[in-house]
């Protein structure tokens, strides 16, 4: 006997919902992380990442005094030489929440003076 068009709508059911708990178990493992736990996004902070384990989509939440701090993502070159380069975004709302790209992460704040006072990170992400 022959099968009838039932047999497909299930394959497309059962692919749609599979789909969907794939997509909701990837976000349910988002970890949010507070940098520099209690003490907040200050000087001192680039030890910080040191025995946690980032992942891809973990978010960051970078909380400060905007009035005296910023936060800037930039590459890694700039990182090194505590420079915010042209076009790099620049987050000051004293509570800036940023997703994990996979690699590595570099933030800084570009208040002269506070990079170079260890305000900054560096977080790699599987």
């Amino acid at each position: 006997m022959a099968k009838g068009r039932g047999s497909a709508s299930v394959g497309v059911v059962f692919g749609a919902v599979l789909l969907c708990l794939l997509l909701q178990s990837e976000v349910a493992r988002a970890a949010i992380y507070s940098v520099g736990d209690r003490g907040g996004w200050t000087f001192n902070t680039a030890n910080w990442p040191r025995g946690k384990r980032f992942r891809a989509g973990d978010v960051l939440v970078f909380k400060y005094n905007r009035s005296v701090h910023n936060v800037v993502g930039v590459d890694g070159r700039s990182y090194g030489s505590c420079a915010s380069p042209r076009g790099a975004k620049t987050y000051n709302s004293g509570n800036d929440r940023i997703k994990l790209a996979r690699g590595t992460n570099y933030f800084i704040c570009s208040i002269p003076g506070h990079c170079q006072s260890g305000m900054k990170i560096a977080v790699t992400a599987a």
